[in-house]
């Protein structure tokens, strides 16, 4: 299996499956001589680990993260920091249950990639999906660690918007209120709307979709290039490889098309610190390099494939059959995509950062 990297400066292959002994990452084009502990790297993998409320999966991983290379021990300060070269980065599997889906192992998964990596590579890991698992992602929120170490001006934040039909009041949003409740949601009273909707949803044994918004504050302009290394297109690309995404959007995104072109312009004036915008309808990118106003990127997250409700396949026979998922699944897989987007974003965002660097110093 290959295209398992992603990056061109700063550069990240992930590795391991999701029932296998481990996962992990290697990360390479880290500047040298940044301030790198695993409690840098473990702080966000807290915020991802599943089993931490009754909304996620019940799988019980610690995923306590060891770096097994690319830091040392500064000879004149003692501080451990980065040396330039690959760091490597390993997160076991402790929790693993095979057992739940031997009776389906035959069977295809409707709305998994079980039908497409047999028809690819003439078998698939039926233990959990293997790399297909939304597992995989722990090893990106590693990186994106990493990441933000670089991006010592950029604060990267998200936050769930939507969970099925119901949306945030944005009047109401408040950054601190994301570490109250277990839905990384900014609106205190809609979080609480959701903690009875998803709970009805979960007893059921279905699930629902959400949409997350990423904002990155403190990107200065000119970050990106054309035509082939466009800021948002490599942001759409990056969140489009998160599990169960299925679509992107930056700025206004799909509502852009609603508007004219007085509404859409974001308007320029000159103030105390040089050019502002008067709107952010560009999610702070345009031609492909980033503006100088907060970069926003959303995505839609499909409704957890694994469900209770029986549902109709075929066998790798090719004959008709039925299928339940058994097993630990979350109702609503979106919850736990936000620090996953955060970190793809701060990925994208170190990767041309250094980028623009080495082109224009």
């Amino acid at each position: 299996m290959s295209h398992n990297t992603f990056g061109h400066l700063f550069r990240v292959t992930t590795f391991g499956e999701s029932h296998g002994v481990a996962i992990g990452c290697v990360v390479d084009g880290c500047p040298p001589l940044i301030p790198l502990t695993s409690e840098d790297i473990q702080h966000d993998l807290d915020r991802r680990r599943p089993g931490q409320s009754r909304f996620t999966t019940q799988r019980q991983e610690p995923d306590a993260v060891k770096i097994l290379s690319g830091v040392m021990a500064h000879p004149e300060t003692g501080m451990q920091v980065t040396t330039g070269t690959p760091i490597a980065l390993l997160i076991e599997n402790t929790d693993q249950r095979s057992k739940d889906y031997s009776e389906i192992k035959d069977k295809f998964r409707p709305g998994h990639a079980d039908f497409t990596y047999e028809a690819k590579y003439g078998l698939r890991d039926y233990r959990g999906g293997g790399r297909s698992s939304a597992r995989e992602t722990a090893t990106r929120v590693a990186a994106g660690a990493i990441a933000r170490k670089i991006l010592a001006e950029v604060k990267v934040r998200g936050a769930l918007v939507q969970m099925g039909p119901h949306k945030i009041d944005r009047d109401k949003w408040d950054w601190d209120e994301i570490a109250r409740n277990p839905f990384f949601c900014p609106d205190k009273d809609k979080a609480a709307f959701f903690e009875q909707y998803l709970d009805g949803i979960r007893k059921s044994g279905s699930s629902i979709g959400a949409v997350i918004e990423v904002v990155a504050e403190g990107v200065p302009p000119g970050w990106g290039a054309p035509i082939y290394a466009k800021l948002d297109a490599d942001l759409a690309a990056a969140m489009m490889s998160i599990n169960a995404v299925k679509g992107v959007e930056i700025g206004a995104g799909f509502g852009a098309a609603e508007l004219s072109g007085e509404q859409n312009a974001d308007e320029m004036r000159t103030g105390n610190n040089g050019t502002r915008f008067l709107s952010n309808h560009a999610g702070g990118v345009l031609g492909g390099i980033s503006t100088g106003q907060p970069v926003v990127v959303r995505f839609a997250v499909k409704p957890t494939s694994s469900i209770l409700s029986p549902r109709k396949t075929v066998d790798r026979a090719g004959a008709d059959t039925d299928i339940m998922t058994k097993g630990r699944h979350d109702p609503c897989v979106g919850i736990r995509a936000v620090p996953v987007g955060e970190a793809m974003m701060a990925c994208v965002l170190a990767d041309h950062f250094l980028r623009h660097r080495g082109q224009v110093g």
